[in-house]
């Protein structure tokens, strides 16, 4: 009988006294970290050994503290320089790794800003989403609607064009916008380039807040524009002083111009809100709600710092930060957002006078919104809860996702994939897949092909792919068998599959469910698990037709010289100059065509058949010439 091998012996408890006694009293960073190697939380010491070692002593600590403490295994330190720097590392960290017991901003791309772009003649717009086009970001403005009024009285005050480059590069006469006095029209030559670079410059001023400098400008300009007898310029002028100097009237706070942001922290239990109201040049932009993990965290000062460092190392700080209450490390905070800044950032809680106001009415309004958000949590949870019964789950379906196909006759067709948790849209993760290679209009081909695209990754083995809990297919029995074949050809089970298909009148509420038992359902307009379907049904389809949309736009848009051989950006701008834009263009002889420099008779004839349909005729016309 062969010797019985001895057990293995366990791992040495961690010892955390140890390990702190070992770290130096300077200021850094701290990982903890599981057994796996997964990291549990990040934070940051004045002096590592001694915050690192409070941890591990005799004194009492919160519940969400000790359970993290008995997953801890391992530590990691970084030394900084300063407790400033310390501060954005940790904010860094806490933003890469997300650690599990860290308070975390949840991650939002969509702050609106507006936009300057840099171009030759530089355009003024409205823009949301990732800052990859150059230019000058300003923002971020807490709503869409504070940008887009910023924006009328931009185009009002500089008359810089918002129109896009391919509307811009083919037109022959200037918009209505010119004609409203909205736009310069530089278009078509209306404005001269220096005019128009000191327009930008200014817009560029007032939107950096820069008002009695843009004010002594304007004044400089008018006066030089009166000596040199040019009085419509020098009247023109004056108005544009006026206004300013009206909008600095109403706008002032405490008697001067405010640049600020004012926020509070309303909490009840483990749900916070931080709402944010934001002044900048005086101007109110309005108030945005935010709703951070909190990760078991139930002290709103610590929620509310968590929320000031992570908000604030993103986006940039205003010179004033009013606060609803004390936060911890307040000063070092304010210290370090100054550094990143370039310039001082002052962090305040005591206030008087409108400030104070400004305060409470943001106290109040956070609470409401906290109250809101419940109240939607709440309802969310009840529905997932008659999903979990209606499919018959083992337990609420922790991510739905819902496909669906638009397309116009066939034309740029789009398929959407819309993610929802327990919390509602998981807008990071939804998706949009091109449909190319099949029929027009082949509604089913299209969603095989996405649902492939979609499953690929599980379909080859992948052990991180993600799938859902339930999978909603916008259809009837054909979109649902193509949903079937495609996960039974990539060896996946376990996903609720339910068509939403509508009724013969297609009237909401009346919608059938093809369940994955093979039974078709009508639950009815007061099912808590339909109206979850159908929120998430009319999501996939209103990201379905904007990306449809945005599709065909862009191919309409897109001026159909690009299409014709031998024609590149040169002969293109030759052409579009020579004949004003794309209409005077098409309705040119080819002869007119053949004296435009670069342009032979040949393609004069393909790019006179091309813009009239006659690509065919012109293509054999081209082959009949051919020796």
């Amino acid at each position: 009988m062969p010797a019985r091998r001895p057990p293995e012996p366990a791992p040495p408890a961690f010892d955390g006294k140890a390990v702190a006694a070992g770290l130096p009293l300077a200021p850094g960073v701290y990982r903890m970290l599981d057994a796996a190697g997964q990291v549990l939380y990040v934070g940051k010491a004045r002096a590592l050994r001694n915050r690192v070692g409070s941890y591990f002593n005799a004194t009492p600590k919160p519940a969400r503290i000790m359970a993290m403490l008995a997953q801890v295994a391992r530590i990691q330190v970084t030394v900084t320089r300063s407790e400033a720097d310390a501060l954005l590392l940790e904010n860094q960290l806490i933003k890469s790794l997300r650690p599990r017991y860290n308070v975390m901003l949840r991650d939002d791309k969509s702050y609106p800003y507006v936009l300057l772009t840099r171009e030759d003649w530089p355009r003024l717009a409205f823009h949301r989403g990732a800052r990859a086009q150059p230019g000058r970001y300003f923002g971020p403005y807490p709503s869409a609607g504070a940008v887009r009024e910023t924006l009328a009285l931009m185009h009002k005050l500089f008359r810089l064009r918002s129109c896009e480059d391919s509307v811009f590069r083919n037109r022959s006469r200037p918009c209505l916008q010119y004609q409203i006095g909205h736009c310069s029209g530089p278009c078509v030559g209306l404005v001269a380039a220096d005019e128009y670079a000191d327009a930008v410059r200014r817009a560029t001023l007032f939107l950096e807040g820069r008002s009695a400098e843009l004010d002594a400008e304007l004044a400089q300009a008018m006066q030089r524009a009166s000596e040199a007898l040019e009085f419509e310029q020098a009247a023109r002028l004056r108005d544009l002083i006026a206004t300013i100097r009206k909008l600095q009237a109403r706008h002032t706070m405490d008697g001067r111009n405010a640049d600020l942001d004012v926020l509070a922290v309303a909490m009840q239990g483990s749900h916070a809100c931080v709402l944010l109201l934001a002044f900048r040049d005086g101007r109110n932009l309005g108030t945005r709600a935010h709703f951070p993990r909190t990760n078991g965290e139930d002290s709103p000062a610590e929620v509310l710092a968590a929320f000031v460092s992570q908000y604030y190392a993103e986006q940039p700080p205003p010179e004033e930060i009013v606060l609803d209450r004390d936060i911890p490390e307040q000063a070092l905070i304010a210290q370090a957002l100054s550094e990143h800044a370039g310039r001082r950032v002052e962090l305040r809680s005591r206030v008087r006078g409108e400030r104070a106001a400004h305060l409470e009415l943001v106290r109040r309004n956070a609470e409401l919104a906290l109250a809101t958000e419940l109240a939607s949590s709440r309802t969310q949870q009840a529905r997932l809860q008659d999903l979990q019964r209606l499919l018959g789950l083992p337990a609420p379906p922790r991510r739905i996702e819902c496909f669906d196909i638009s397309h116009t006759g066939g034309e740029a067709t789009v398929a959407a994939c819309v993610v929802f948790d327990a919390q509602g849209a998981v807008r990071a993760q939804y998706r949009r897949y091109n449909i190319v290679g099949i029929e027009p209009g082949d509604d089913y081909a299209a969603m095989q092909q996405a649902l492939q695209r979609r499953f690929r990754a599980a379909a080859a083995g992948d052990p991180e792919a993600v799938l859902p809990d339930v999978l909603l297919i916008d259809g009837g029995a054909g979109q649902v068998a193509q949903a079937r074949e495609v996960l039974t050809d990539a060896g996946i089970d376990g996903i609720a599959l339910v068509g939403v298909a509508k009724g013969p009148e297609r009237k909401p509420g009346a919608e059938t469910l093809l369940l994955p038992d093979g039974r078709d359902v009508r639950p009815g307009a007061a099912s808590p698990a339909l109206q979850l379907i159908q929120q998430v049904r009319d999501e996939a389809h209103r990201f379905a037709i904007t990306g449809h949309r945005g599709r065909r736009q862009k191919a309409r848009a897109s001026s159909r010289l690009e299409d014709i051989a031998g024609i590149g950006p040169r002969r293109r701008a030759a052409l579009l100059r020579h004949f004003g834009g794309l209409s005077g263009l098409q309705a040119a002889a080819v002869d007119e065509i053949a004296r435009v420099e670069g342009i032979h008779r040949a393609l004069a004839e393909r790019i006179w058949a091309s813009l009239h349909g006659l690509e065919a005729a012109a293509a054999a016309a081209e082959t009949d010439r051919a020796p």
